[in-house]
């Protein structure tokens, strides 16, 4: 039997976006009830990028870049982040975000106080409509196919595990990007967040290969929370039907 395919997906609000090196596939739940699916070719691969500092940054692009093609594949399909509430729990976020870099705050408590503002939008997303539900059934999908068994909501890749790595890279981008003059450190800024990012996926697969040390424990401890206790729920027979339509669509392309 052939290795299984590595995989990856995002929760919409009414279905399951599954994504592997050269294929992409989602289906959703229409207000019909029937189970609509769109599958195609990625244009702009990431998978074929192999330089450490370009592949996080590639896969991010990637992953957004599919966001608006899916939407014209599937016009149907709810995306997360697109509720007025979250836009304005954006907006908010900005704002405080301005205020805290204005404060009189040591860097670091002020650079980790911005990096934990910036998950509100994320979880205010979640807490609406099936967001978490059809998070649940996007890692049991992927993670039975990839295990050859059943397997639980939460996954060992998930986005989420990223916010340990995340929270630390970022502020120590932003606490160097301090030292510059002040005229230099939007760019510092915007060097550093592109280096956490690079950096935090690096991290993340160190961590995936190496479970069981501490180091990756603690790293993955505030994203296995963030997934386990807000991120995802137990899904319905019904939405599992429709993770399943996208992983089998997607596996159809990438064979």
């Amino acid at each position: 039997m052939s290795d299984p395919i590595r995989l990856g997906g995002m929760a919409l609000g009414n279905g399951v976006l599954v994504h592997g090196p050269r294929s992409w596939a989602a289906a959703v739940r229409t207000d019909d009830g029937d189970v609509k699916v769109a599958a195609a070719r990625k244009r702009f691969p990431a998978s074929g990028v192999s330089n450490p500092l370009l592949r996080g940054p590639a896969r991010i692009a990637e992953a957004v870049a599919l966001l608006p093609l899916l939407k014209r594949e599937l016009p149907e399909a709810q995306l997360p982040m697109a509720r007025t509430g979250v836009l304005a729990s954006m907006a908010a976020s900005m704002v405080v975000v301005h205020g805290l870099r204005r404060s009189s705050l040591t860097p670091l408590v002020r650079e980790l106080a911005t990096a934990l503002l910036s998950l509100a939008p994320a979880a205010l997303a979640l807490r609406g409509g099936e967001l978490a539900e059809y998070h649940g059934a996007e890692h049991i999908s992927i993670g039975s196919y990839e295990h050859g068994e059943a397997r639980p909501k939460e996954h060992e890749r998930c986005g989420s595990h990223l916010v340990g790595p995340m929270l630390v890279t970022t502020a120590a981008g932003n606490v160097l990007a301090e030292r510059f003059p002040e005229h230099y450190r939007g760019p510092a800024r915007a060097a550093g967040a592109v280096g956490a990012i690079a950096a935090s996926v690096e991290i993340l697969g160190w961590m995936t290969r190496n479970p069981t040390h501490p180091a990756a424990r603690l790293l993955a401890f505030p994203g296995h929370e963030l997934q386990h206790r807000l991120g995802t729920r137990e899904p319905s027979p019904e939405q599992l039907e429709v993770a399943e339509a996208a992983l089998q669509a997607c596996l159809e392309l990438e064979r």
